[in-house]
């Protein structure tokens, strides 16, 4: 696989994407729906920041942003009630040979229902949800990229240098409502482990509501029925396990860790297909 450049890059450097919010209803019924997705970052996200060069951040992107009065930071906490994430940190799937092994997934599910297809994730949105968060405004994502910044010497610290390889294998589901590819077990849970948690703390500290309280799983989904709620008017409640059994056991590739982005829920997509990505973090490798 192909290394990118080290560093970490802003929303300009992942493309040039309008900031209007504005949303079709497809849209925003499948932002408000993925938080039934995942068992502790609740969402299903999209992928594809191309990467280049590892461009300057303008880390001026604002001393204000870490001025944010305690004051404000005790409110936030109060409104726990309210918590509704809008913000997730993803890390992408770019390995074609994953991709290409979901599609003929997907393909052949279809092929007994076709009724499925806008259930399906698109070719563009395979990632893994590191965490979830609720930003308020912009100068609240600010601060969030601030903490994001602060995540990469964290996430280097535990890695030593070393790649971080996630093995995709076999398929299952969560309540037969959402489909995933697994990560294999092995010795690369216990370091995404650690950046997940890595990662909350950061975001937390910073004041902010993030995470939940079930416990993190990572997966890479490619389907989930909230998505066609309409179908459950004509008796489509549940993925049949027949439909994936000749995956059971499949091995779909390897990703190797390099990238992790913030991105938006809500903001208008990418041209790719990916969610709003407000700026990323490349992670360094020591090479011998």
């Amino acid at each position: 696989m192909e290394r990118p450049g080290a560093g970490a890059i802003n929303s300009n450097e992942c493309e040039n994407v309008s900031r209007e919010e504005e949303m079709s209803e497809e849209f925003e019924a499948d932002a408000m729906d993925s938080l039934k997705d995942m068992p502790f970052a609740t969402i299903d996200i999209k992928d594809d920041c191309e990467i280049t060069d590892a461009p300057h951040i303008n880390l001026e992107r604002s001393k204000e942003n870490e001025r944010i009065s305690k004051d404000q930071i005790k409110k936030r906490k109060k409104k726990q009630k309210g918590y509704q994430p809008n913000y997730f940190l993803s890390i992408p799937i770019t390995n074609k040979e994953i991709t290409r092994g979901i599609k003929i997934l997907q393909n052949a599910i279809l092929q007994q229902d076709e009724r499925l297809a806008k259930a399906m994730t698109s070719d563009g949105s395979f990632h893994i949800t590191l965490l979830v968060m609720q930003l308020l405004n912009e100068d609240e994502v600010n601060l969030g990229i601030g903490a994001l910044l602060e995540l990469k010497p964290f996430v280097e610290e535990i890695l030593q240098g070393k790649e971080l390889i996630l093995p995709f294998q076999g398929v299952d589901t969560f309540g037969n409502q959402v489909g995933f590819v697994k990560l294999a077990e092995g010795h690369h849970i216990n370091p995404l482990l650690e950046i997940a948690e890595a990662a909350k703390r950061t975001f937390q500290e910073k004041g902010f509501m993030a995470g939940e309280n079930r416990s993190f799983k990572p997966h890479l989904t490619f389907m989930k029925l909230s998505r066609t709620p309409w179908l459950r008017r004509k008796g489509v409640k549940k993925i049949d396990p027949k439909f994936y059994e000749k995956f059971i056991s499949h091995t779909f590739g390897e990703e190797m860790v390099h990238r992790i982005d913030l991105c938006s829920m809500l903001k208008k997509k990418q041209s790719n297909g990916y969610y709003h990505c407000e700026s990323s973090i490349v992670i360094d490798f020591i090479y011998s």
